[in-house]
């Protein structure tokens, strides 16, 4: 017969592993949990330390303690004494890396390196994609492969900064003037300059490095905090990681910022420099983010706040930089994030989640769906956040995504919106419950009514719980208003009526033809 004793034992080794369990599923460190559990009650919420000898058994929390607990995960305290419960993994085993799946490069022979010297600069000449936009291909590919977790420059930005936040306009500069650096203020408007897209936006040279050690400032930034801080950030990051060699590109906003001269050569080359430079710019952008906003901080932060984007004024940094924070340090790895200009061209793109684009970022696209969010704030003028759910269907794939949007000027005094969101999926699958069911639930809901129709009850009660265990905010938010289906291209239109025109009815092919033959002499 077991004693009082070996029956509390085996309950705490049996609570422990499943809150253990459960923490691990969603990403979270000890620190982060008994952060999330302050957040909800701090007299109760257990220390680090104390969660730690939960887990191993060694502590019983009290009934208090477990409660809050439970409300971190949106579990019944029952919950974790019920041993005929399994617990679902976060993560579905289908896929384990970040961003769009990629194609088989069969035969091999065809893509050896050498051949693709070759081929690479051709197919870059004749679709007319410069070197510069074929490396923030690459890049993005790269984040995406990565899942935006880059922590040698988180590393190196933190080494700067000791991880303090925020990180005053002031506090930059003093640490521009302790690494050498020296700043010197220039005063020049927005240029409407030669742009390849010819849209006529104005471009604002924000500012520039010089080698060996000097940065040249616009005036126009001392009356925007953030963006100075932005800025400085990126050359500390600069000097950091390059040594200051002064390979990198001016930092300009609005239409062309870039080169302008390279518009004219690049199409028909491919220079390596190019390349270099992309990914140098990008290098030095993620340690900025890094520098104003340090992993742990921030993660604890948008807890704490929900990832609310009026948060950003709190840091002292753009919605911008703080969106682009979230994909890198929420425990969460679903995400993905916009920035798009009008009519239709996104400036900045990643999709650690897959999502199809609405548009390219090479070029606009003839056939957008004007469904998604970020399409639909380019085209109002409130300058308030949208949270939206939206079901999109990819052939056999079909995705539940929630994000949330805002249309902001950049410093050139043109309007732009940036967009964050996440797959709700994982999420929903972490939850026991099947995610296609609850996709097919909503996309006949919204299929029946046009194409938009509220969540219903059952959908809404799984996602409200996500959006709690995540502390995403919006998540709940976008429970408000009608969910959406979008598609990857107007013409994938399921709605009926299309909102579209459907396009004209292809002419067959040559295996149409030969499909043909065969069904008749069968």
């Amino acid at each position: 017969m077991k004693t009082k004793t070996q029956t509390l034992l085996r309950k705490a080794h049996f609570l422990g592993a499943k809150i253990r369990k459960l923490r691990k599923d969603n990403g979270l460190t000890l620190d982060d949990l008994s952060v999330r559990c302050i957040h909800i009650n701090a007299e109760s919420a257990p220390s680090v330390s104390y969660l730690s000898m939960i887990e191993n058994g060694k502590r019983m929390p009290s009934e208090d303690m477990l409660e809050v607990v439970a409300s971190v995960f949106q579990k019944e305290i029952g919950w974790f004494f019920d041993e005929s419960v399994e617990q679902q993994p976060l993560v579905s085993p289908k896929k384990t890396a970040g961003g769009i799946a990629g194609v088989a490069l069969e035969p091999g022979f065809l893509f050896s390196k050498d051949h693709l010297q070759i081929a690479i600069p051709e197919l870059l000449s004749q679709g007319g994609i410069t070197g510069r936009q074929f490396g923030h291909l690459l890049i993005r590919a790269h984040q995406e492969h990565h899942q935006n977790r880059f922590p040698d420059l988180e590393k190196a930005a933190e080494d700067v900064g000791k991880k303090v936040m925020p990180l005053s306009a002031q506090d930059t500069m003093a640490l521009c003037k302790q690494m050498g650096l020296k700043i010197k203020w220039f005063d020049r408007a927005p240029d409407i300059i030669e742009d390849p897209d010819n849209t006529g936006f104005k471009t604002l040279v924000r500012s520039f490095f010089d080698a060996p050690g000097t940065i040249y400032v616009n005036e126009r930034l001392k009356k925007h905090p953030a963006r100075l801080k932005y800025d400085l950030a990126t050359h500390i990051g600069h000097s950091v990681l390059h040594d200051r060699d002064g390979l990198r590109s001016i930092s300009a906003v609005g239409g062309n910022t870039f080169d302008a001269k390279s518009w004219s050569t690049q199409a028909q080359t491919v220079d390596s420099k190019d390349i270099l430079h992309a990914w140098r710019d990008f290098e030095c952008s993620f340690f900025a983010g890094a520098l104003l906003c340090p992993k742990i901080p921030t993660r604890q932060f948008l807890g704490r706040y929900a990832y609310s984007l009026e948060s950003a004024k709190l840091l002292e940094v753009s919605t911008a930089v703080l969106m682009r924070r979230m994909t890198a340090v929420s425990p969460y790895p679903h995400w993905h994030y916009f920035d798009a200009y009008p009519p239709g061209k996104l400036r900045a793109v990643y999709r650690g989640n897959g999502i199809p684009l609405p548009w390219g970022n090479l070029r606009e696209m003839n056939d957008p769906c004007t469904h998604w969010s970020v399409f639909n704030m380019l085209n109002t003028k409130t300058q308030n956040s949208a949270a939206q759910i939206s079901v999109l269907r990819n052939g056999d794939d079909a995705r539940l995504y929630c994000c949330e949007s805002v249309r902001v000027k950049d410093a050139a005094d043109n309007f732009h919106v940036v967009c964050a969101g996440i797959d709700i999926g994982p999420a929903i699958e972490a939850q026991g419950v099947l995610p296609d069911d609850v996709i097919d639930e909503i996309f006949q809901a919204c299929l029946s009514s046009d194409g938009s129709a509220k969540v219903p009850p059952r959908a809404a009660k799984v996602i409200s719980s996500v959006a709690s265990i995540l502390s995403i905010d919006w998540v709940k938010r976008g429970l408000d208003t009608e969910a959406n289906i979008i598609c990857p291209r107007s013409s994938n239109c399921p709605r009926d009526p299309c909102c579209v025109t459907k396009p004209v009815k292809r002419r067959p092919i040559t295996e149409d033809i030969r499909d043909t033959i065969i069904s008749q002499s069968i």
